[in-house]
């Protein structure tokens, strides 16, 4: 993949990176901040995902509904996300609408208001948010499962955080986590898109470089390299159906592992998907998880989960298991699948194919103009630009012994977080 992509720093500290790209009259405008679940401490999680929403009802000179409409008059549109390691705000509209995006984004990283009254509205909105994910069994299983795999990692912790934080944490909390973590040296503008370099440059000195350079108190956690020793989890709940999530440790995303940890997955469980953008969908009917528990009625659907983070995470597999069907016999189907990787190399024949659908995957989240504004800040929020380009080649160098040893060293049985969701009123036919 080659890449026409220039990179600056403004004289505050601002990362900027700008990607022309002239196949439509449109931009996608991106601006990242370093800061996400990972840099807050214990007793104030849920403070970057609120503040998130706190940038979404105005700034100085815009109300949230000003920017809302000025955006939608466009014919464009807008979202945020908040992560384990990050916060970003896009916009994606007309070429010519560029200097809107940059003022609002401009106005966001220094000049919100954080209203009590706001403030208070949007715990309501947040603990609604919350209450609702706790009805979820795989929710309320996720969240066990997650705390139970890192001793003290801030990765254990939902980033919506917990209720009791929600309901304790206060304006001054949340105003000062913003007005510490979104200055410009903790921060990316990535625009990609139908625009001049030079032209753009200068509108972006004129909105962003007066913003004042300001220092950043950030909290980096020590990485938990290894999961703790095997643990077991038993929820009960409402509903008829089990389910079953097994976390195990998964490297960084800048770590070689990670990629053919990546192959392990397609493989395994099907391919599983980096960018919440992506514009189709690749079967894992031919995975062989699939094929031992779904085909054979073992269970009514699999899946896995891998993220790229800034320090070591967890590979999750998910099943939803079949009524008739005891846990513990499916969790033991699944380990004689993971055994049979760790024993001996997958056939080529196998590894091109999972090959094949990880790069497949990847191709269809890499599309379009707003998919690769996010590539530019995700790659560069926990390795650097260069590993997009470079992700293809790295998945098609992976082989059959590098699978195996990925399966030997990070799917060990003995260190792993098994846990189960059960109904109620069932028997649990599991085993401690």
């Amino acid at each position: 993949m080659t890449s026409n992509l220039q990179q600056f720093t403004l004289s505050n500290g601002l990362k900027v990176m700008l990607k022309e790209i002239h196949t439509a009259p449109l931009i996608s405008h991106w601006v990242w901040y370093g800061v996400g679940s990972r840099n807050e401490f214990p007793g104030k999680t849920g403070l970057s995902h609120w503040v998130e929403h706190m940038q979404f009802k105005g700034t100085e000179h815009f109300s949230g509904r000003q920017m809302d409409q000025a955006i939608a008059k466009t014919g464009g549109y807008w979202n945020a996300f908040t992560g384990e390691d990050w916060t970003t705000y896009f916009e994606t509209l007309p070429s010519s609408a560029l200097d809107l995006a940059m003022e609002i984004e401009a106005e966001r990283m220094r000049s919100s208001r954080f209203l009590a009254e706001e403030v208070e509205t949007e715990r309501t909105v947040i603990l609604s948010e919350r209450e609702g994910n706790e009805n979820e069994p795989r929710f309320r299983l996720a969240e066990a499962v997650q705390a139970a795999a890192f001793q003290e990692h801030p990765y254990r912790n939902e980033v919506i955080g917990f209720k009791s934080d929600l309901l304790a944490i206060t304006r001054e909390d949340l105003y000062n986590h913003y007005r510490n973590y979104y200055a410009p040296s903790n921060a990316m503008l990535c625009l990609a898109g139908d625009f001049d370099t030079a032209k753009v440059l200068k509108k972006i000195e004129k909105f962003y470089g007066a913003i004042p350079e300001s220092p950043v108190d950030k909290h980096n956690p020590q990485p938990e390299f290894s999961p703790p020793s095997y643990q077991q989890i038993e929820l009960f709940g409402p509903g008829e159906a089990s389910y079953i999530q097994v976390a195990y440790r998964c490297p960084q995303g800048n770590s070689e592992d990670f990629f053919a940890l990546t192959i392990l997955d397609s493989l395994l469980a099907g391919p599983s998907s980096l960018n919440m953008f992506g514009s189709g969908g690749i079967s894992n009917r031919i995975s062989r998880l699939y094929l031992a528990l779904v085909d054979k009625g073992l269970a009514a659907s699999v899946s896995g989960g891998l993220n790229a983070n800034i320090d070591p995470g967890t590979y999750n597999l998910n099943l939803n298991c079949n009524p008739v069907v005891k846990p513990d016999k499916l969790l033991k189907k699944l380990d004689q699948e993971i055994e049979r990787l760790r024993s001996k190399p997958a056939p080529k024949n196998e590894i091109r194919q999972a090959q094949k659908q990880a790069k497949a995957l990847f191709a269809y989240g890499s599309d379009n103009i707003t998919n690769q504004g996010f590539w530019m800040g995700y790659s560069c929020s926990f390795a650097d630009y260069d590993w997009f380009l470079n992700y293809v080649e790295k998945l098609e160098a992976v082989s059959p012994e590098a699978v195996m040893e990925a399966a030997r060293k990070y799917l060990d049985p003995q260190q792993r977080v098994v846990g189960y969701y059960l109904p109620k009123n069932g028997s649990s036919h599991v085993q401690a």
